[in-house]
């Protein structure tokens, strides 16, 4: 519990907010500052003299800000707004997580330096090693399919050597965008089955023992998203199954209610699941899933979970790991227009 808990709604009394470490302030019914504690002060770069008596848009002028304000007040929610950028002066600007709920007939607004996210550099450091190194056996393995593709008499032989090719220049091109810049991603509408059955069939090529069931809801509309990025993500998902030795992976699309944008308000999103019968997720790294180098297998370079949940992110979604009876699921979410990671800070 945070150093509010032990006031909010009862105990505002100079002489204790003062104390707090935590910063937070007051703001009257119009949405004005009526107070801030010397934490608040400091964080934000404004005085208390500077605050007193000016409207809730001089640390940041975004309706999602106002609105939360206001929800507090009339409905006695509490909302959390991740990331906001709080600019005092030129030169000053700082990166804060807001807290807004009711306290009595007050607003109380808390503020916290915005934390990075886990592992954010050492992802990248690891990712953008792992693509410098498999430019070169990529590439050897294109040429060699293209010899093979061309010398190949039997059609399906033919198509498999095409389909390896294909492969090879989708993770030359992911390679490429590891080691550049990661920010803008090619996005178009995509059609979520189209997607799942690239998944499918991919999965049959390499694996045709493995039973794949589709449990799909046809009334899905288009995604607009990275096609390469999140193939990828599916693609580490069902692979990962297989390497648990899974006999049977359901691929799993439907609608979703949950997801929540950067402004507290729900979004209309897509909910794809890929569930498998394998040996599932050891207790003893369930807790570090995600985070790079960590895996279940002595031979696992612990990359691919850690990718496909920043992808996920990217994309304004998430990725998270469920336990079912006799099962393992992999739940990815994701708004149905991308949202880049700076909505957050609009």
């Amino acid at each position: 519990m945070n150093q509010l808990g032990e006031i909010s709604g009862v105990d505002t009394q100079p002489e204790r907010i003062g104390l707090l470490t935590t910063g937070v302030a007051g703001l009257d019914r119009t949405l004005r500052f009526r107070w801030a504690n010397p934490a608040f002060c400091e964080t934000v770069g404004l005085s208390e003299r500077r605050l007193s008596g000016q409207p809730l848009a001089i640390l940041h002028a975004m309706p999602a800000l106002e609105a939360a304000a206001r929800r507090a007040l009339e409905d006695g929610a509490t909302t959390r707004l991740d990331g906001i950028a709080v600019c005092a002066a030129p030169g000053k600007e700082c990166v804060l997580d807001l807290f807004i709920s009711p306290i009595e007939a007050e607003v109380l607004l808390e503020v916290r330096p915005a934390a990075p996210p886990p592992s954010a550099s050492r992802l990248s450091e690891s990712l953008r090693g792992f693509a410098h190194e498999i430019r070169n056996p990529l590439a050897a393995i294109s040429g060699a399919a293209q010899l093979l593709q061309q010398g190949e008499r039997d059609p399906q032989r033919a198509q498999l050597a095409g389909l390896i090719r294909n492969e090879t220049a989708r993770l030359v091109s992911l390679a490429e965008r590891l080691l550049g810049s990661r920010t803008s991603m090619a996005t178009r509408a995509i059609n979520v089955h189209a997607l799942l059955e690239r998944v499918a069939e991919l999965l049959q090529a390499e694996r045709a023992e493995v039973q794949v069931v589709r449990d799909y809801d046809p009334s899905l509309p288009a995604l607009h998203g990275d096609p390469d990025r999140l193939l990828q993500v599916l693609l580490n998902l069902t692979r990962n199954a297989v390497e648990a030795n899974a006999q049977r992976i359901v691929l799993r699309s439907r609608a979703e209610a949950g997801l929540r944008g950067g402004n507290g308000q729900a979004v209309p999103a897509l909910r794809i699941e890929v569930e498998d019968d394998g040996e599932g997720v050891p207790a003893q790294i369930e807790s570090t899933l995600f985070e790079p180098m960590v895996s279940g297998r002595a031979d696992g370079s612990g990359l691919g979970l850690a990718l496909a949940r920043e992808i996920a992110r990217e994309h304004g979604g998430e990725l998270v790991h469920q336990r079912k009876p006799g099962a393992t699921c992999f739940v990815l979410v994701l708004p149905r227009h991308a949202r880049a990671r700076e909505t957050a800070h609009a």
